[in-house]
C-alpha cells in the first residue's frame, strides 16, 4: 500500500508541473469565462451558474452534457 501511494505521489508531482490547468479548482474553472473556455463538470453545475440550457456552439457546451444528442445540453 505504501509503495502504491508513493508511486502515485511521484507521478502526480511529475505531471502536476506540466499541467497548470489541473491546479485550478472546479469552481475556478466554472466561474472563469475570461480565459476563453467555460467548463461545467455536470448539468447541476451549469444550472447553478444559470447557464443551462447550453446550445451547441455556446461556451460550456460539450457532447457529454447533451444526453439526447439534439444540440442542447442540460435541458
Amino acid at each position: 500500500m505504501k509503495k502504491c501511494l508513493l508511486t502515485t505521489a511521484a507521478l502526480f508531482s511529475f505531471f502536476a508541473g506540466n499541467l497548470p490547468a489541473m491546479a485550478q479548482t472546479n469552481n475556478e474553472r466554472q466561474a472563469s469565462s475570461e480565459g476563453g473556455e467555460v467548463y461545467f463538470q455536470n448539468c447541476t453545475a451549469a444550472r447553478a451558474a444559470g447557464a443551462a440550457p447550453i446550445r451547441a456552439g455556446e461556451p460550456g457546451y460539450r457532447r457529454k452534457l447533451d444526453r439526447d444528442g439534439d444540440g442542447v445540453a442540460c435541458e
